[in-house]
């Protein structure tokens, strides 16, 4: 049985102005009607697979439990990091999480925001792999690469190799994202494969990888292991001892150290869409190099990506070549494709600039739903609020605005002081300055209402909470 180990903590700026620290690109359905992280989840489930292992940011987990609910999914763990330490923290705990109950369990642990889209030869890949991994070595996956690609790292492999090969083959070392005309030589080469971060290991095999080479992250660990606490089904891990691990990539604190490596080829495409230029590519251009969304439309264009990833916002370009642009409700980026790299230096500039539109979306997603703000001025706010069947919000009050609630679809059952009484459609109801009050949504199909509110400050941090099923403080 293998262990699928889920890293979902990223923010995936590249992918701006979609992919937001509020909501990144794993949970967005960037290549079709899943997120990137349901395709993960179900590519690493069925025969063979154990529930998979999830470890994730505080402000992720319910809509890690969302989105995996949405595919019939359940993770047999979920580990909520106290803030981001890379890649190797959050791998070491998930191996001492999965060693608790078996020390020899194999482990694959994988990013949740790539593509791969031939799943049966993955699978076949993986086993091909389990034999090695089995046996104590540390196998990592190399990509058979395509194109002289300056955005990977690279594997290199043992003289004796075989990049083609259909098992696991001897590793010489890990090359850094080279530049343009480095990467052509290797491409040439054909005995460099691309690094894609995914790895198949025991438990035990990890473990002791780490303790020899990174002990210190073992003590940070443990200890952050030792104080976790859980949280609704959550394992909280201990905030001080977490803050003591370093922030380290695997890559670094382990593979570029073991002597127990293997690299397991695989052919049959891969990306990780670190950029535009991955998305234009992996979504399939058409006779003209064109890639459109729905709500987009190019006049005498060529080798471009235009989406709108906003409803009632429609895109339209003309004549435009190598273009990339995305629009959104309250951003649009534009940018010549060969550029797409370097899309985290535009959040860079927006954050100098204090601009909001750097980390956080229009539509702010919540455990119980999700909202967006639909006008704002001086003294009001008009806010569309969407509540899923049986969820509520907490029993709050507020300092500097009162509420004015119009249910539009769906029941909502409402708490003002100490009255509950349920709202249907057309009817409204009116939350007094101070007033503690809740919305729930009874029914089983989505609730939805237009909030306005009135006063003088309209900030989130203005919520007293008295009750929360969802455990915010």
């Amino acid at each position: 049985m293998i262990h699928p180990i889920l890293l979902c903590g990223g923010s995936g700026t590249r992918l701006w102005p979609l992919s937001r620290k509020s909501y990144p690109k794993q949970f967005a359905k960037l290549m079709g009607d899943e997120s990137l992280f349901q395709a993960s989840a179900r590519r690493l489930s069925g025969d063979g697979f154990a529930a998979p292992v999830v470890v994730t940011g505080d402000s992720f987990r319910f809509i890690v439990t969302e989105q995996l609910a949405q595919i019939e999914l359940a993770a047999q763990g979920i580990l909520i990091e106290p803030e981001g330490r890379n890649t190797a923290p959050a791998i070491l705990a998930a191996a001492m999480w999965v060693a608790k109950s078996d020390p020899q369990a194999l482990m694959l642990v994988a990013p949740s925001d790539h593509v791969i889209p031939d799943t049966d030869a993955f699978a076949q890949t993986v086993q091909a792999a389990v034999p090695r991994a089995q046996a104590g070595d540390l196998v990592t996956f190399g990509i058979t690469p395509t194109r002289a690609e300056t955005g990977y790292g690279y594997l290199e492999l043992a003289a004796d190799a075989d990049a083609g090969a259909k098992t696991p083959q001897t590793l010489a070392r890990f090359v850094e994202k080279p530049d343009a005309s480095r990467a052509a030589d290797m491409l040439v080469a054909g005995n460099f494969l691309w690094n894609a971060g995914i790895f198949l290991f025991t438990a035990q095999a990890i473990i002791a990888a780490y303790q020899t080479h990174v002990p210190n992250l073992i003590d940070a660990v443990t200890a952050a292991l030792g104080g976790a606490n859980s949280d609704l089904g959550f394992t909280r891990l201990d905030a001080a001892a977490w803050e003591k691990a370093d922030d380290i990539s695997v890559d670094y604190a382990i593979m570029e150290k073991a002597d127990n490596l293997a690299v397991m080829p695989f052919g049959a495409g891969w990306s990780d869409l670190g950029g535009w230029d991955a998305v234009w590519l992996e979504t399939g251009p058409d006779a003209q190099g064109n890639v459109c969304s729905d709500n987009a439309t190019a006049i005498d264009c060529a080798d471009t990506l235009l989406r709108s990833e906003t409803e009632g916002v429609q895109l339209v370009g003309i004549g435009l070549d190598n273009i990339i642009a995305i629009a959104m409700g309250d951003a649009v980026l534009v940018a010549d494709k060969s550029q797409a790299q370097r899309v985290k230096e535009a959040v860079d500039a927006l954050k100098a600039r204090g601009a909001s539109q750097a980390v956080q979306l229009p539509r702010d997603y919540r455990p119980w739903g999700w909202y967006e703000s639909l006008v704002i001025g001086a003294r009001f706010q008009v806010k569309r609020i969407v509540v899923n069947p049986g969820a509520a919000l907490s029993l709050q009050s507020h300092h500097h605005r009162s509420e004015h609630w119009i249910v539009v679809e769906g029941t909502a059952k409402v708490t003002v002081d100490d009255e509950v009484k349920l709202v249907g459609e057309n009817q409204s109801v009116y939350i007094p300055l101070g007033a503690i009050h809740r919305m729930e949504n009874p029914g089983k199909v989505p609730m939805v209402l237009i909030e306005v509110q009135t006063g003088s400050y309209f900030g989130e941090d203005d919520i007293i909470r008295y009750e929360d099923i969802y455990a915010r403080r």
